[in-house]
């Protein structure tokens, strides 16, 4: 996976404020999630993208204040609540990792099919784009389902001498999504837009750049957090592969 992981900065504590005399385009491209709304309220922020956020939503009949509003919702804080019981911890990763990407790639897979059929001529279009966050996000909800579903339930029970094994799986698939980051990065250039992208083209680029930012927060959370404590009161049978930690080594009877 990528070093990131271990490395990581703080975000910003104050977000950055919101105002309707601000470009519809410009925010945008600054506040990931924003683009759903947009769409849901039949406003242009692609070629439309140059009016205010005012104009545009009394060109519509609506309330800035009320769009300003849930445009403020989106904006997240990744502060951890301090001296967190594990109990906390996970509801925190639920609420701000789990529930976040649930809405995140739906709306990214969207604009990424746009990008690539309106602009399929243009030398830089990320082809494959669309299909590998499709890949990304089935695999994100099975693996978020069997967190939900299995270890966090453990976990919040206080762990078992056989929680390593279920763990140990878990920090398996974060590698996955560590390589499958590696290729998101590979094929949008960083998260880079090319010189003169539209607003849809850019806002898909900050959308990922935040999607990337996000599971690189939520999988240090969990690795180097969350499961250290429990790891360390598991019996060493129950961490993962070994002489007698799984089937594998052919001593086990886990049943693949």
């Amino acid at each position: 996976m990528n070093a990131r992981v271990d490395h990581l900065d703080a975000a910003p504590a104050h977000p950055t404020p919101l105002s309707a005399d601000q470009q519809i385009g410009q925010i945008a491209v600054q506040l990931p999630g924003a683009t759903a709304v947009f769409r849901r309220l039949k406003l242009d922020f692609c070629c439309g993208g140059q009016v205010s956020l005012a104009k545009a939503a009394a060109d519509k009949g609506l309330d800035a204040n009320a769009v300003l509003a849930e445009l403020a919702a989106l904006q997240r804080s990744d502060a951890v609540p301090e001296a967190a019981s594990p109990s906390a911890l996970i509801d925190h990763i639920l609420a701000r990792y789990h529930e976040v990407h649930r809405q995140q790639l739906p709306e990214l897979i969207r604009m990424a099919r746009r990008v690539e059929a309106v602009h399929r001529d243009n030398p830089h279009v990320p082809a494959g784009l669309a299909d590998h966050l499709e890949t990304m996000h089935e695999e994100l909800l099975s693996h978020m389902l069997k967190e939900e579903q299995v270890l966090f339930p453990m976990l919040k029970s206080g762990g078992n001498p056989f929680v390593g094994q279920p763990i140990g799986m878990m920090r398996a698939e974060h590698v996955d999504h560590g390589g499958a980051l590696d290729k998101l990065n590979a094929l949008t250039n960083d998260a880079t837009p090319p010189q003169g992208a539209c607003n849809t083209w850019r806002a898909l680029y900050a959308g990922i750049a935040q999607l990337g930012d996000d599971l690189i927060n939520h999988i240090h959370l969990e690795n180097n957090v969350l499961f250290p404590p429990f790891e360390a009161s598991a019996t060493p049978s129950s961490q993962g592969c070994g002489p007698s930690g799984c089937a594998c080594s052919g001593g086990g009877t886990l049943q693949a």
